[in-house]
């Protein structure tokens, strides 16, 4: 079935949030000695990751995946950690299905989201709407409209979101955008961002079921298609699965690497609560321009993020850095190769130097899941707040549907809309199954 994103979303969740919200207090205003209660959906690859960073600083009392293996694994990981470390929290983690039924839990805070692009955006709105804060991977959604609709709705309800950019919450990348914001290198000619492409249509072939999964569930919003172990892979698996390299589930390199390193370079521009207003292919590589006319040059290869300056050049990438002022190399590391120095000790000696009276600080983090939790309980915006995360992936789209279509696009960033005539209100959304008539 074929409908609009809106009657999409009101479709989906209008069962569970037609009657009116009776929230506890703590939902607003956590004592500072209090536990975060956090629920978990899509507990692949990431989430193992995510489950170490959170059960030391939250009590996690619920996890969902569509798939009884993974599902169960993480129930008994969430177990097995409160059982060892008693003063962290309580072994009574429950397994859900179902999305919905996790968020419907009045004692659950928060909610982690860590499935596949194209089941983002619904868990998300759904949680808003019920009082829940958010963390959600990047890319934060699968198409422009659910960016837009998590960017009201996170506004609306008063909500507290985090995409997963933990980019921001490490030194090198905050470093090289205060040098560059403070005018370090002079004024910025253009930037330099190097990830890969975009995704493809899916033409996997079919495979026999996985036992345990609900594939129907899997897909969700996406096309009705067969089984392939590449897009849901068996078992726990310790790799990170390609569904991303497909149009109808992910991102492509663009909305995997892109929306990591897109989202520095914004930061670095000052471009965060804004995005470009023009986009060209040039030698088939996308060029997207600033209303600060800065360009920003999407490249294959290079060292990551790439400033280049009147008076020189600011490159970082994870793990790796330099700065260059007017010819002379003030700090270096670029892998492990140079065994004399280390990252962190190039990125201490360039703040030293350079900014040691700088106008321009940066919000500092150093733990994206610290800070999360924080302002969960200061209800201040985090460090890759719904409008960092929203506008970042609508640049992370855009890209993609400049290379789908290789057609020049002018966008406004405050009205989020195509103008002067280019682009196509379909590229702004999905076209979504009701994979409950499925069932």
């Amino acid at each position: 079935m074929k409908t609009t994103r809106r009657n999409f979303i009101k479709t989906a969740v209008s069962p569970l949030i037609a009657v009116p919200l009776i929230l506890p207090s703590r939902l607003w205003a956590f004592p500072p000695s209090s536990r975060i209660n956090m629920g978990f959906v899509g507990t692949g690859k990431q989430t193992q990751y995510l489950l170490t960073k959170f059960m030391p600083l939250a009590q996690v009392l619920a996890v969902c995946d569509v798939d009884t293996t993974r599902r169960t694994d993480a129930q008994q990981r969430v177990n097995k950690f409160y059982t060892d470390n008693k003063d962290k929290g309580v072994a009574d983690c429950r397994t859900y299905t179902d999305y919905q039924e996790l968020i419907e839990r009045r004692d659950i805070d928060t909610v982690c989201i860590a499935t596949p692009d194209h089941w983002h955006a619904l868990p998300v709105l759904l949680s808003l709407k019920k009082g829940k804060d958010v963390y959600c991977e990047k890319p934060l959604t699968h198409n422009i409209r659910e960016a837009i609709d998590i960017i009201n709705t996170v506004d609306k309800n008063k909500r507290v979101l985090q995409t997963g950019s933990m980019q921001r919450s490490s030194k090198e990348f905050r470093i090289a955008c205060e040098l560059v914001r403070n005018g370090c290198i002079g004024k910025i000619d253009h930037v330099e961002c190097s990830f890969g492409g975009p995704p493809q249509y899916c033409d996997l072939a079919e495979e026999p079921m996985e036992p345990g999964l609900d594939w129907n569930m899997w897909l969700g919003p996406a096309p009705l298609r067969p089984y392939n172990s590449i897009l849901s892979p068996r078992g726990v698996h310790t790799h990170f699965p390609l569904w991303r390299s497909y149009r109808e589930y992910g991102t492509g390199d663009v909305g995997d690497w892109g929306a990591h390193h897109l989202d520095i370079a914004q930061w670095g521009l000052g471009m965060d609560e804004s995005g470009p207003v023009e986009l060209s292919l040039v030698n088939n590589e996308a060029v997207l321009v600033y209303s600060n006319g800065i360009p920003v040059f999407h490249k294959k290869s290079g060292f990551g993020i790439h400033f280049f300056g009147s008076e020189g050049e600011v490159m970082v990438n994870r793990g790796r850095f330099r700065v260059i002022v007017k010819g002379q190399t003030i700090a270096s590391y670029a892998g492990t190769e140079n065994k004399e120095t280390t990252c962190q000790a190039e990125v201490d000696k360039a703040e030293k130097l350079l900014l040691k009276d700088a106008g321009i600080r940066l919000y500092e983090s150093n733990s994206h899941y610290e800070d999360f939790l924080s302002c969960v309980k200061s209800r201040k915006k985090p460090v890759a707040s719904e409008q960092i995360g929203g506008r970042t992936v609508i640049s992370c789209h855009l890209i993609n549907q400049l290379y789908f279509n290789k057609s020049d696009i002018k966008w406004d960033p405050v009205r989020f809309s195509f103008t002067g005539g280019t682009g196509d209100p379909v590229w702004l959304t999905d076209n979504y199954r009701d994979w409950n008539k499925a069932k």
